[in-house]
């Protein structure tokens, strides 16, 4: 990780840059550098890097331990043997310990405000990511994804044991999930409560185990879903879809699935928000005598007249021809910023035209023809 640029310089933001401005970052440096944009050998490693950047910055908790601890904060095993407290490694308060890591180091059972173990849990929620372009992004499609998730086994149906057996109450703890245990402590002998270690705190005694979970009660499958992408989703937007994520414990609820949606930048048009944007080059002539031109939009080509005399720099907008708002359904529009091209080579005609319209402006322009200078050089040698 020695040799990793600093995320912050990848970006070009200071480490005090708003969630904001990291974000107009990334999205100005991932169009540079998509592979689908720039054909530059090192473009696809650099996209690679902006993106692993803006990952890390634009999330608040990653942000902080990066801060911290620089790339470490990325190494997966980072964390390891500090209590899987995640980031920091601690699972909080004062000096990396809570009061619940005291009460349990002390009396080694659960405090008093803990739920009990054998209640149903609700399963883990499950992140999925969905790459699509930006014109999907704008109109919208159905697709179907594919993940592993922890589904409910289908042998014994969630309980553990082995077909045409069932649990039976723990023998130890009667069904209760715990167990009193006394204890040396600093303060004298303690009955603390500890989680049974027969039942693992269900009350529930499996003698025959399910071969297919080997009495987990759950099993990892392939899940198939059909995913409605909204028209008008925006890059890292997500959708929270219920009940589908991990199956949950002792009877508990199935967890969510968050899609987070990724957009590929367009070669042609920027987007915020509702709002699309289009830089149309014009040359001298159009700008000055004004023309109808055909003007590309996600939804087609639109006929755009140009007045005569028109500047660099302006705008016009194209009501209706932007993106439509995920929550109100309100339909942007485009804007179209004018860029008068300068014409790197003239030939002679035209370099006589411009020098005679440039006299009728009243204006004396030398110019400065690199050509002219390399004529009288040839002459003296």
């Amino acid at each position: 990780m020695a040799d990793k640029r600093d995320y912050y310089d990848v970006l070009g933001v200071s480490r005090d840059a708003s969630d904001v401005e990291i974000k107009k970052a990334y999205r100005k440096l991932s169009k540079k550098y998509h592979p689908d944009i720039n054909k530059e050998p090192d473009a696809d490693a650099k996209f690679k890097e902006v993106t692993e950047a803006y990952e890390m910055l634009s999330d608040a908790q990653k942000r902080a331990a990066y801060d911290q601890y620089g790339h470490a904060a990325n190494d997966p095993n980072f964390g390891a043997g500090f209590g899987g407290g995640g980031f920091g490694g601690f699972g909080g308060g004062a000096g990396g310990f809570g009061f619940e890591d005291i009460f349990e180091s002390f009396f080694g059972g659960q405090s008093g405000g803990s739920r009990r173990p054998n209640a149903p849990q609700r399963g883990s929620d499950l992140q999925y990511r969905i790459d699509i372009s930006f014109e999907e992004a704008i109109f919208g499609k159905e697709t179907t994804i594919k993940y592993k998730r922890k589904e409910e086994c289908h042998t014994c149906h969630g309980s553990g044991a082995k077909e045409g057996t069932s649990p039976v109450t723990c023998s130890k703890c009667h069904g209760s999930g715990a167990t009193q245990v006394e204890r040396n402590t600093p303060f004298g002998r303690v009955m603390t409560q500890a989680t049974c270690d027969v039942c693992n705190g269900t009350g529930k005694e499996i003698k025959e185990k399910c071969t297919t979970c080997h009495g987990s009660g759950s099993e990892t499958v392939d899940h198939t879903l059909k995913v409605t992408v909204p028209a008008g989703i925006e890059d890292d937007q997500q959708m929270r879809l219920s009940g589908q994520g991990e199956a949950g414990k002792n009877g508990g609820p199935y967890g969510d699935l968050y899609v987070v949606f990724r957009v590929r930048p367009s070669d042609k048009f920027t987007r915020e928000g509702s709002e699309i944007y289009y830089d149309l080059p014009l040359s001298f002539a159009q700008a000055a005598l004004g023309d109808e031109i055909k003007v590309p939009t996600v939804h087609g080509n639109v006929k755009l007249k140009v007045p005569a005399g028109t500047q660099t720099g302006t705008t016009f907008r194209l009501k209706g021809k932007g993106a439509p708002s995920v929550r109100t359904g309100y339909q942007g529009d485009q804007h179209v910023t004018v860029n008068i091209v300068t014409p790197k080579k003239l030939s002679d005609k035209q370099k006589d035209l411009l020098r005679q319209f440039a006299k009728e402006s009243g204006e004396d322009v030398k110019g400065n023809d690199p050509g002219f200078f390399n004529k009288v050089k040839d002459l003296f040698d």
